[in-house]
């Protein structure tokens, strides 16, 4: 076999480091884009109530919106399968009423009046604000489900009315509805 010659050499050298730098995309090809990360709502702020909670996503599985956890009384769910707080369309926000043992996030939220700002703080560094239309509190027999998830603007919801103790669980549904003001 013949010994390598000079050039053989430099050629082989350059298809290794057109190979390495192609593996670590920097070998003169296209850039690709970094990926595009999501906006997310972050926090809700309602003055007002002094109101002051961090959201987490919540999913529906099989026609159900998740809850906040019971363990985070202090955390609203924003559902990830409305729009983001900001954007046109339904944003909807889930918080508990009260625990076992201690009122939680929502709680005040049946204090709520027409005219009150809610701000909800997004990923992007912007912020949502909205102003209260009205405030109802309506059987959870007789949700206005289209109301809910497919109107324009915010939407928050808890757990109000009677407690029935043989369900372990409110009776009514207090619903706030809110319009964008500015992103």
């Amino acid at each position: 076999m013949a010994e390598p010659t000079r050039w053989s050499r430099i050629v082989l050298a350059g298809v290794i480091t057109g190979v390495v730098l192609v593996a670590f995309n920097r070998g003169g090809g296209e850039e690709k884009p970094p990926p595009r990360v999501a906006v997310v709502p972050s926090r809700i702020d309602i003055p007002s109530l002094g109101i002051k909670a961090p959201l987490m996503k919540l999913g529906v599985t099989n026609g159900a919106v998740e809850l906040p956890p019971y363990e985070k009384p202090q955390t609203a769910g924003w559902v990830k399968d409305s729009v983001v707080p900001g954007d046109q369309g339904p944003a909807v926000i889930l918080g508990h009423v009260d625990t076992k043992t201690a009122p939680a996030v929502f709680y005040k939220l049946k204090d709520m009046r027409e005219g009150q700002a809610i701000k909800i703080m997004r990923s992007d560094g912007k912020v949502a604000q909205y102003r209260v239309d009205s405030v109802e509190r309506v059987s959870k027999n007789e949700f206005p489900a289209d109301k809910v998830y497919l109107e324009d603007g915010l939407r928050l919801i808890t757990c109000g009315g009677e407690f029935d103790w043989d369900r372990h669980e409110y009776e009514d549904n207090l619903i706030v509805y809110a319009t964008l003001v500015k992103t």
